[in-house]
């Protein structure tokens, strides 16, 4: 399915976790019955999108290998795909896994390491029409949390945005760009990064954001436990796109488009 993002004001991305380490959810929906189960229940709660990942990309995270990302992306992605013609995200570095999410239906890859892992362009070649967005990292899943250093945090983001967008021989119309919260960034930074999301929108190229139960909700709400920072993650989801964000990537869908519904009959949020 063609996603055409300019058609809606704002979309709401459902997380479909299937692995075993999870941060956000533990592997409670590792299997493919309960992650198709997760999926279905997302698209009833209202998801506009759905991010299919096979591996976890949390700080201290162990790669895995593409048959192992694929073994447990495909099945889910193949039953959906019987059940729902929701647009499909796959949440992958990896070019084989690519090509063969997108032979099997994907509407989108949405990829981490911004397509510099060797094949990864090349990959999305005949398929000139599926978005992809690029997000920054500092570092990789294993040690980005380390010891994150910038001199300015939203300069060298959007440097690096600038340098892949140059580099990449890609329809620029298909580009979306996600700043990485968390993903090599002290809480600090990260809240610089958000205060600038109006900067990062102004480049041109939809906004994706993730924030949701992330542990810089935590840290802001005093919340150890991802599943007690809802309330946190809906109101950064709201702020987000007051902000200028397209895509907003949730765990707790429902409670995030009610907050958005209820934020735009009131405050003329369009």
């Amino acid at each position: 399915m063609l996603i055409e993002f300019q058609e809606k004001p704002y979309w709401v991305m459902g997380v479909v976790n299937i692995t075993p380490d999870s941060f956000s959810d533990g592997g409670q929906f590792f299997s493919s019955h309960s992650a198709v189960a997760h999926a279905m229940s997302l698209i009833e709660q209202g998801a506009d999108i759905l991010d299919l990942g096979g591996e976890s990309t949390r700080p201290g995270a162990e790669p895995v290998s593409v048959d192992q990302e694929l073994a447990r992306v495909l099945p889910v992605l193949t039953a959906l795909r019987k059940h729902t013609d929701i647009p499909i995200s796959i949440d992958t570095s990896q070019p084989l896994v690519m090509q063969a999410c997108l032979a099997a239906g994907a509407s989108m890859i949405n990829d981490v390491r911004a397509l510099q892992v060797l094949g990864a362009a090349e990959a999305l070649v005949p398929y000139d029409q599926v978005p992809v967005c690029l997000m920054h990292m500092q570092g990789d899943p294993k040690t980005m949390q380390a010891k994150p250093c910038y001199e300015s945090v939203v300069d060298e983001v959007i440097a690096f945005f600038q340098q892949r967008i140059d580099q990449l021989l890609i329809e620029r119309t298909r580009i979306l760009l996600d700043p990485g919260f968390g993903f090599g960034k002290t809480l600090e930074q990260n809240i610089a990064l958000f205060k600038a999301i109006p900067r990062l929108a102004s480049l041109g190229y939809p906004l994706l954001i993730g924030v949701s139960r992330k542990t810089m909700i935590g840290q802001l709400t005093a919340q150890p436990q991802p599943q007690l920072r809802q309330a946190g993650s809906v109101a950064a989801a709201v702020e987000a796109v007051r902000l200028g964000a397209k895509v907003v990537r949730v765990h707790d869908v429902r409670a995030t488009i009610d907050a958005l519904t209820v934020t735009n009959a009131l405050s003329a949020l369009n």
